[in-house]
């Protein structure tokens, strides 16, 4: 969590395309990139635009500057917290709302971690599909300090994604941890320099997006009911889990390994 000076900054989370990839820049001046009440809705704007496009084949998730993001944006607290009835419109809505738009997006992402995770930032990066991190990043939650909880759909995301002993150390103990620590726990894919990191998430973003995006997006749809949903919503996949057979992807993917070629993917969503 953070909290720094007053005065007009932009607080935003916008998107960028290149290509078929697709930069999500977390924006909030001196705080850190700390969330906003409004950032929370643009976020989950982004995504669900970004679920409808067929072209985009890679998401990139990351801060400006310095840091990943620092949490919440303290500032705006008072406004909200100390109702009830705002405070669940908050986390159910706001929050929640902006972090199901991820987790229901069946595009692959990938989180650039620089700096601060926090919070909110520990959150967001939950829902990304890979997470690369600076060596110098740090993770945490300690909003015991603040004196409340984390919202019970939010720490078992981070309970689920993190794994409970880390969740548990966050939460019970206010401990910020490094990034050999959380690479160890398996919520980080890779580590490495900060100058290394963006030379190495931009290689794998273009390298992402040559594969074949229907699969990825099944593939995605497929994890998404093992870990959330479990044996019922597979069961429920299974029904059309073949469906692709005859698709143009299916046929130019095994086409192009049998003469020895790059494989060239059209951009669909549903071409079955």
């Amino acid at each position: 969590m953070h909290l720094t000076d007053t005065g007009p900054m932009v607080a935003e989370v916008s998107c960028q395309r290149q290509g078929a990839v697709v930069h999500v820049l977390l924006r909030h001046g001196q705080r850190m990139n700390a969330m906003t009440r409004s950032m929370w809705r643009q976020l989950r704007e982004v995504f669900v635009q970004l679920q409808l496009d067929a072209g985009v084949r890679v998401v990139l998730v990351r801060g400006d500057g310095q840091h990943f993001c620092a949490g919440g944006d303290i500032a705006e607290y008072a406004d909200f917290r100390f109702h009830e009835d705002s405070l669940r419109q908050f986390h159910e809505e706001d929050v929640w709302g902006g972090l199901s738009a991820m987790l229901e997006c069946d595009v692959p992402i990938v989180a650039q971690i620089e700096g601060n995770c926090m919070g909110a930032g520990v959150e967001i990066a939950s829902c990304c599909d890979l997470r690369l991190a600076a060596s110098t990043a740090r993770f945490g939650a300690p909003i015991a300090k603040l004196g409340f909880p984390m919202a019970p759909r939010e720490a078992a995301l981070v309970a689920r994604v993190a794994g409970e002993m880390t969740a548990r150390e966050m939460l019970l103990a206010a401990q910020v941890l490094d990034t050999p620590t959380m690479a160890q726990r398996g919520f980080l894919h890779r580590v490495l320099s900060a100058e290394q990191l963006g030379t190495e998430v931009e290689h794998l973003c273009a390298r992402m997006s040559e594969l074949a995006p229907q699969a990825a997006r099944m593939n995605k749809r497929t994890l998404r009911a093992l870990g959330q949903h479990g044996p019922a919503a597979l069961a429920q996949l299974l029904l059309a889990a073949y469906a692709y057979a005859d698709s143009r992807e299916h046929r130019e993917g095994v086409s192009a390994f049998m003469e020895k070629r790059a494989p060239v993917f059209p951009d669909h969503r549903h071409d079955t």
